[in-house]
């Protein structure tokens, strides 16, 4: 096995400069530089990670922590597309990437920090988590680097990655309204989801901007949950047979809504119009197909790694990240006369 010793030998350098060459110091002449590199790759040297993380107390590598993942959540598919935009940016900056996960079982035995540690990561991206669970205490705390998706907490380690999810809603529920609907449901999260009051928050000023007072009792709770969103949709619409549109705060959940309308006999969008949230790929091609408002899970996944990056590397970070929203017009929503 060829090491830093013999590429030091060959390049008739020291080994400090041979390390701090593959470390990409700057202060090593270019030239120099270049010629490591090559013997380097021309030998087939391989740094030893394990002693390499000895030396700098760094492993160079990211957590990603999921909570109650469950394979009913597949289905759209965030999660995914979060993981794939963390994996190729640190990729890109030479950082490897475990997933892990956690629940409230495991939490009352074992501290965010002893996870971490168990796992051998620098700092974590924790995304799926609700507002009342324990670790977020730890996590303000804590001296382990930490990037959140959909939590807007911020802290000398701690920053977060979010869509704009208040303008979001505004434009589902201002489509809604533009299209002469007056009578609108709303199938939200919990209030344990700060996407939730987000997302509910503006439906409510876009109620407010077309001087629609604000309706308490046409608000379900459908947990992010297609099933829990059909049983939702089938309480408000027997309550409130008057009701025309939803805005459902998940393309999931608007799944499930569609399935209740069906149930009761109804017609999409005739009878009731429709518009989701996140647009997933099924999104496009159910019917009628959906609309919706575009959020990019993979953008939010590249710029948590990028963000979690900076704060390990000392750089200069702003704390909070809010990814623009996009309204996606298909076919679920009907213009009133």
């Amino acid at each position: 096995m060829v090491t830093i010793k013999d590429i030091a030998k060959q390049a008739g350098v020291s080994v400090t400069t041979v390390s701090r060459a593959l470390n990409g110091y700057d202060d090593v002449n270019e030239e120099t530089r270049k010629k490591i590199e090559a013997i380097a790759h021309n030998t087939g040297y391989s740094p030893n990670m394990a002693a390499r993380s000895l030396i700098s107390k760094k492993t160079k590598t990211l957590g990603l922590l999921l909570s109650n993942v469950t394979r009913s959540s597949s289905k759209d598919n965030i999660a995914f597309e979060v993981l794939c935009g963390m994996n190729d940016r640190s990729g890109e900056l030479n950082y490897d990437l475990v997933l892990f996960s956690t629940t409230p079982q495991k939490q009352r035995t074992k501290s965010y920090k002893s996870l971490c540690q168990e796992r051998g990561v620098d700092g974590v991206i924790i995304m799926g988590i609700r507002l009342d669970d324990p670790y977020l205490n730890e996590i303000v705390i804590s001296p382990i680097p930490c990037v959140l998706i959909d939590i807007p907490i911020k802290g000398k380690n701690v920053g977060y990655v979010t869509s704009d999810n208040v303008n979001g809603a505004f434009k589902a529920t201002k489509h809604l309204l533009d299209a002469g609907h007056r009578q609108i449901g709303v199938i939200n999260g919990h209030s344990q989801a700060d996407v939730s009051i987000q997302r509910l928050k503006g439906y409510h000023e876009a109620l407010n901007s077309c001087g629609i007072p604000f309706n308490e009792s046409l608000v379900r709770d459908g947990s992010f949950s297609e099933n829990d969103a059909k049983e939702a949709t089938y309480q408000l619409l027997s309550q409130h047979p008057d009701v025309t549109a939803l805005f459902c705060a998940s393309d999931l959940m608007a799944l499930g809504a569609m399935q209740a309308v069906r149930g009761l006999g109804l017609q999409l969008p005739q009878d009731v119009s429709i518009v989701g949230f996140d647009n997933i790929n099924v999104s496009a091609y159910c019917s009628p197909a959906l609309t919706t408002i575009n959020q990019n899970p993979y953008e939010m996944g590249y710029q948590a790694a990028q963000m979690l990056i900076d704060l390990l590397e000392g750089r200069n970070v702003n704390h909070n990240l809010v990814l623009s929203t996009e309204l996606i017009v298909r076919e679920s929503v009907r213009p009133l006369p």
